[in-house]
């Protein structure tokens, strides 16, 4: 949003300006009269204030703050004097914050302050020159023009559009308030110069540190100079150094072990391929080691920048597989399912046939624990014969673990995505980056916004590492991240990243998992044949069932982990033969069942529905559970809830109560009754709006006394009116509602074109209510014949 400010005329007012103004405090800069400046605004507060004023009259307040790192100082903390700013242009940037050009007119003192919310606003007086015309004067005018002008030519890079001002200025007030706003001095020193109003002291002031900067600028120079000499001779020693290494050459004697290293890495720079600036880098630093003694400490600092340039793949790359069929076959042989990943991968390496110089992608694996995210990375290297590299990133606070510390510190290292295209030794390796979405950042940093240049194709063909200090070509490699969640990502991180969902595995598609991968790989890293051990299709329906309960494979491994174990233990003991893992097997080598269907237990009395939730783990089912009992028709809200959760109990309880007589509740019963609604787990914070309807049915269910079928689930948002809204992650709901025995789901209906995710075998197993309104919900066959039930009784 760009928006320009024109000035005006001087609005009408006491003497020509208003007596009340807004106020806006600034931080480390003084406005003087006459003179602009750029500022930015990144309070919300003042960028409704600027842009309220823009709107008006234009015109503000402006006065500097005594501390300037103060976020919302008080009438207090700001000086009394300052300045009255016209807005000139304004313009919003992409982070939000305003940009504005102001214009300083007049000196004002601020009286008193008439409000302070949403924003300061005070009465002030406007400040007018104290201006004698004398021959004193004259004489400091002058006097300060001519420093001024020395200064100036001591600054070759002082702006030229400055100069053409200060030429132009003819007023002495005009004159000392362009100085003071454009000589380097401090805070506190420009303030005093805003607030002396005599204006022959201003000029005296302003010439006292024009003085000071001259002085400094010419020990400056005088510094620069001896520098320059010191350095002339050290060139000097080098020339001589190279003029000795040559004649030692001619004459064939042999240098010292040191001179040959030396040799050996001027030679490695030629032959290494690097880019022009890294090899002017690297050759200088070469200088500056044959200069130094092998004993110092710069010695080795030096030589070990030298080794880790030098150790880079600055040209070297392996040759991709392009070979669509062997690499579907690869990825298909590594990984069950899957689908949409291996067909992303497939079209990249398409494109990239037709096109070499492609850039890479940047792939964000997305899904729950287990599904298989980062080995799926593994595969799509060894698909493509590149190499592969791994860096987990969960909990890294520190940038410099992204972009390297700078040599100045005492064993710095470049960072890691340097550091992993070194161990692959190819620029173009499959690089993955573990668990993005658990980056952290503190004083050390923000390791997201390092990232930002590493994950732009854009961008990363010039990548520096502070350790480096030279460009390295990232766009080559071919960069995947995995995260559980894409929310916790910065926007700006995520808006570079194409995102794959890979989503929770139904029971059928584990058991081809585990007989086609994890129980081959089980069998063997335990010392046993698949001849000798085989399991039912039974037997791994109830591991799955009974003893995980997940998303991901990982507990599955395990158990099938633990029985292998088991069998090899009797091997060992001597017993012979075969091993068929039967049900019964199953239950005496893992035990008792971990989980079973508690849907029928938990829904046998009125007041407990059964909800679809999602977590990071993947789809789960909660227990709603509601109870009354006298009182004073409050309601009581348990489980560790989030905010949003509770705010949709109320709303359910809301919406019941507005409408009890069309829902068949007595009105008799909600007056003098209070409502506790429980949501068990309560060591497991639970949040979302997803579970509106599933608590509706539960006090629906609690106030007419009737339970609710134990094969119903619901998920969905309610609102006051009780329209039924959308939610996210359908199918692992789904599949969460099948693996706890549901048989029918309640959906919104604008959630219908999310059932298409879920696999048509799948679908058929379970029936879907889609619906729109919460009365639709009570038309469907909900509850359970009548019955009493005490402990639910008001």
């Amino acid at each position: 949003m760009s928006e320009e400010v024109k000035a005006e005329e001087t609005p009408q007012g006491s003497p020509g300006f208003p007596d009340e103004l807004p106020v806006l405090p600034l931080s480390n800069i003084v406005v003087f009269p006459r003179t602009m400046a750029p500022l930015m605004v990144g309070s919300d507060k003042y960028i409704r204030m600027i842009e309220t004023a823009a709107a008006r009259q234009r015109l503000v307040a402006l006065v500097t703050q005594k501390v300037h790192d103060m976020e919302d100082p008080t009438p207090n903390q700001l000086y009394r004097t300052g300045a009255i700013g016209r807005i000139l242009q304004m313009q919003k940037q992409p982070d939000g914050t305003l940009r504005i050009l102001i214009q300083g007119l007049k000196r004002i003192r601020l009286e008193s302050y008439t409000q302070e919310e949403p924003f300061f606003s005070a009465r002030l007086t406007v400040l007018e020159d104290v201006l004698e015309k004398t021959l004193e004067l004259e004489a400091t005018v002058r006097a300060v023009r001519e420093l001024f002008t020395k200064m100036v030519s001591m600054l070759p890079q002082f702006p030229e559009e400055l100069k053409m001002v200060f030429a132009n200025i003819t007023e002495p007030g005009e004159l000392a308030d362009f100085l003071a706003a454009t000589v380097n001095m401090e805070l506190h020193d420009r303030q005093a110069l805003l607030e002396e109003l005599d204006v022959l002291k201003r000029l005296e002031g302003v010439h006292k540190h024009i003085q000071r900067e001259t002085d400094v600028l010419t020990l400056s120079t005088k510094i620069q100079a001896v520098a320059h000499s010191e350095m002339d001779k050290n060139q000097r020693d080098y020339y001589l150094r190279r003029q000795l290494e040559a004649i030692k050459k001619e004459l064939g004697e042999a240098g010292s072990d040191t001179e040959k290293e030396q040799l050996e890495v001027a030679e490695k720079i030629r032959q290494a391929g690097m880019n022009p600036e890294a090899q002017k880098e690297a050759e200088r630093e070469l200088d500056r080691l044959k200069m130094m003694h092998p004993s110092s400490a710069e010695y080795s600092v030096v030589r070990t920048y030298l080794d880790w340039i030098l150790s880079l793949p600055w040209n070297t790359e392996t040759v991709d597989i392009l070979d669509l069929k062997k690499v579907t076959e690869t990825l298909d042989n590594d990984h069950y399912d899957l689908e949409k990943p291996k067909e992303r991968i497939i079209e990249y390496l398409a494109v990239r046939k037709l096109k070499p110089d492609i850039k890479g992608p940047i792939l964000c694996f997305s899904g729950p624990p287990g599904v298989g995210k980062t080995s799926l990375g593994r595969s799509i290297a060894t698909a493509m014969g590149r190499k592969f590299i791994r860096v987990s990133l969960g909990g890294v606070r520190d940038e410099a673990e992204i972009r390297g510390h700078r040599r100045t510190y005492i064993g710095a290292l470049p960072g890691r995505v340097i550091q992993g295209i070194k161990r692959a030794g190819s620029r173009n390796p499959v690089f993955i980056l573990d668990e993005v979405d658990k980056l952290g950042s503190d004083f050390r940093g923000d390791p997201s916004s390092a990232l930002l240049e590493v994950l732009d194709p854009e961008q990363n063909y010039s990548f520096t590492d502070h350790y480096l200090d030279v460009p390295f070509d990232l766009s080559k490699v071919m960069f995947i991240t995995t995260a559980n969640v894409v929310h916790t990502i910065p926007d700006a991180l995520r808006d570079r990243l194409e995102v794959i969902n890979l989503p929770g595995y139904m029971e059928e598609e584990k058991v081809e998992i585990a007989k086609k991968y994890i129980i081959p790989k089980q069998v063997e890293a335990h010392g046993l044949s698949l001849d000798k051990l085989t399991f039912e299709d039974d037997a791994l329906m109830m591991v799955i069932r009974d003893y995980t309960r997940e998303a991901g494979l990982r507990n599955m491994e395990r158990e099938i982990a633990t029985i292998c174990r088991k069998v090899a233990t009797k091997v060992v003991e001597g017993q012979e033969g075969t091993f068929l893992i039967t049900t019964e097997k199953v239950r005496n080598f893992l035990g008792i069942a971990r989980f079973f269907n508690e849907t029928r237990i938990r829904t046998s009395k009125a007041g407990v529905a059964t909800g679809l939730a999602w977590t990071q783990a993947g789809g789960d089912i909660l227990f709603i559970e509601s109870t009354r009992m006298k009182g004073k028709g409050g309601l009581i809200l348990t489980g560790q809830l989030g905010n949003v959760m509770k705010e949709s109990a109320r709303t359910a309880l809301s919406l019941i109560r507005s409408n009890a007589q069309d829902f068949g509740i007595a009105e008799k019963g909600l007056e003098n009754a209070e409502i506790h609604v429980h949501v068990p787990a309560g060591a497991i914070p639970k949040d979302g709006p997803s579970a509106g309807v599933a608590l509706t049915i539960s006090l629906v269910s609690l106030l007419k006394n009737l339970p609710i079928k134990p094969d119903i689930a619901a998920t969905g948002e309610i609102t006051l009116r009780g329209t039924v809204m959308p939610v996210g992650g359908i199918r692992e709901k789904v599949l969460a509602g099948r693996r706890a025995g549901i048989k029918h789901i309640i959906l919104p209906k604008l959630n219908e074109k999310d059932l298409s995710e879920i696999p048509e075998n799948l679908r058929s197993q379970l029936t879907f209510h889609l619906v729109e309104d919460i009365n639709e919900v009570f038309k469907l066959d909900l509850f359970q014949e009548q019955t009493e039930n005490v402990n639910n009784k008001g």
